[in-house]
């Protein structure tokens, strides 16, 4: 523990300037928050930069607000995995959000309950789970209190005693009884959970990216 809080000193002011990035995103149009809704969709089981990388090239070329499946799946090859899959997820995502004049993201997010918030987009959103809708919220300054379990994550909790192992899949209800303890873990070292995320993430990674 002494060894993490440690980093976590060094860490500290860069991890919550990141912080303060994701809330300024909060802030930002419905395209913005639908582009790292984006993100999240193309992260699992790929290379966070590299899915990155490739959400921004579909901005700039205007494929992520109009394109279709097909066209997406192409341009996520080689950097997403399951790229034909997650390209439906995408058009899904944009046709579910989309009212008479645009995209109508944050109206429909509930911003007082984030725990509601992360059900309802795991309900409504192909592709999301509860890391991913954990992951999103997170992102766009609404992850207070939400832990995103990758396995990065958990390898650290396990590490650290806050869990006995580290599952082979992930029920809503094992996701809940591991933020539970992660959060409790968080309080016993005075680390916030959000902040937790990024320096354990940064411990695995070599960087403190989102």
């Amino acid at each position: 523990m002494r060894s993490l809080l440690l980093e976590y000193s060094q860490k500290r002011p860069a991890i919550r300037r990141r912080l303060k990035e994701f809330g300024r995103l909060r802030k930002a149009g419905d395209k913005a928050i639908f582009t790292e809704l984006c993100f999240c969709l193309l992260t699992p089981q790929s290379k966070a930069i590299s899915c990155d990388k490739a959400v921004k090239t579909l901005e700039r070329s205007g494929l992520l607000f109009n394109g279709s499946k097909s066209r997406i799946g192409s341009a996520l090859r080689g950097s997403a995995r399951f790229h034909n899959n997650k390209a439906g997820y995408i058009v899904e995502a944009r046709r579910f959000f989309k009212n008479g004049k645009g995209l109508d993201i944050k109206s429909r997010l509930n911003n007082k309950d984030l725990f509601k918030a992360r059900d309802w987009l795991v309900e409504n959103i192909k592709g999301l789970g509860y890391k991913e809708a954990s992951h999103f919220l997170r992102n766009i300054g609404l992850g207070k209190g939400l832990a995103i379990l990758d396995v990065h994550i958990m390898r650290n909790l396990k590490r650290y005693g806050a869990i006995g192992s580290i599952p082979s899949s992930i029920s809503r209800r094992t996701y809940l009884y591991i933020e539970d303890r992660a959060q409790t873990f968080s309080e016993k070292a005075g680390i916030p959970l959000e902040e937790l995320d990024l320096l354990f993430w940064s411990k695995e990674t070599g960087v403190i990216f989102k």
